[in-house]
């Protein structure tokens, strides 16, 4: 019997809705450790794999905003030889699904990522970040949208795996770049990622991020409202699953994502301040669940009802 909670976002089969977003929970292992049970969500997606080790962005790379943070982290990662052979084999054992976010400054970059993990057992799906703010090139793919699908085709034909595409909420209308990633072979897509901001000491007459604009990416509470509407746009744009991200920080977050017409969503920010953030949106959506409130996701996705103004 299919679970009131399971879903397929393309192609991969989650036994519920709640995963973790790239860049907040590392691979997942750290949060093995202090006990937290992946078994309870959906899956894990992997802070971003390039192909070469990155030593990341100068400190200070947080900073703490109203209702959220501002980070500039610059992708530190061990580069792909280094994630295959030091994280991998334990990632692969995580009782969930994994997911491998891969990130590049050239196409050619993207799709030899994505042909390694093409090869690799204990992937589930790649998802490519064409939308990451603190990263030179990091932007280009996610704003062009002839760039764009041209990358995900590239992909596309490098893999067999579900691939998603992570687009980035910094343009006008992120509809047209939905688009040209599914035109390009897209199974899913995950929106959005954060949106460039800034922190300023005045005293100082400094940022108070260390990178080399003082620009970082705004995550957490504040971004809700623009990233609902971001989904709620693309779901009726496309016909893949969508993945919400923004600010989710319990069920009732969860639950309006998918109501604006998301398959599933990623808890980010929340994970740093509760590891075990996840874990819990999963529980209360399986309360509301055993409450009545519904009978399954597929019977209220994509319900949201916006009246139109009389004539």
């Amino acid at each position: 019997m299919t679970s009131p909670l399971s879903v397929d976002v393309g192609g991969v089969r989650l036994r519920n809705p709640v995963l973790v977003a790239s860049g907040t929970f590392g691979a997942g292992l750290e949060a093995v450790e202090q006990g937290v049970d992946l078994a309870a969500i959906g899956g894990v997606v992997t802070k971003s794999v390039t192909t070469q080790p990155r030593a990341g962005n100068p400190p200070p790379r947080i900073c703490e905003t109203a209702s959220g943070m501002l980070n500039s982290i610059g992708i530190m990662n061990p580069g792909v030889d280094g994630f295959l052979a030091e994280i991998m084999p334990r990632f692969a054992a995580l009782p969930c699904a994994r997911v491998v976010n891969v990130a590049g400054e050239s196409a050619e970059d993207f799709e030899i990522l994505v042909g390694r993990f093409d090869a690799v057992d204990g992937c589930d799906a790649i998802e490519l970040n064409v939308s990451c703010p603190n990263v030179s090139g990091g932007l280009d793919f996610g704003i062009d949208v002839h760039l764009l699908e041209s990358l995900v085709r590239g992909c596309r034909a490098r893999t067999r795996k579900p691939l998603w595409v992570k687009l980035t909420p910094n343009v006008t209308d992120v509809v047209p770049l939905a688009r040209a990633a599914v035109a390009g072979g897209a199974d899913a897509l995950a929106l959005t990622n954060t949106f460039l901001g800034m922190a300023v000491d005045w005293r100082r007459r400094l940022p108070r991020l260390g990178s080399k604009t003082g620009a970082g990416g705004l995550s957490g509470p504040a971004i809700k409202p623009l990233a609902l509407h971001a989904v709620f746009k693309v779901a009726r744009a496309v016909d893949v699953p969508i993945v919400g991200i923004g600010g989710i920080r319990d069920a009732d977050d969860a639950m309006e994502f998918i109501v604006a017409g998301a398959t599933a969503v990623q808890v980010g920010t929340s994970n740093f301040t509760d590891p075990a953030a996840a874990v819990d949106v999963a529980d209360q959506l399986a309360a509301f669940v055993r409450e009545g409130l519904f009978a399954d996701l597929a019977s209220v996705r994509k319900t949201l009802v916006v009246p139109r103004p009389h004539a």
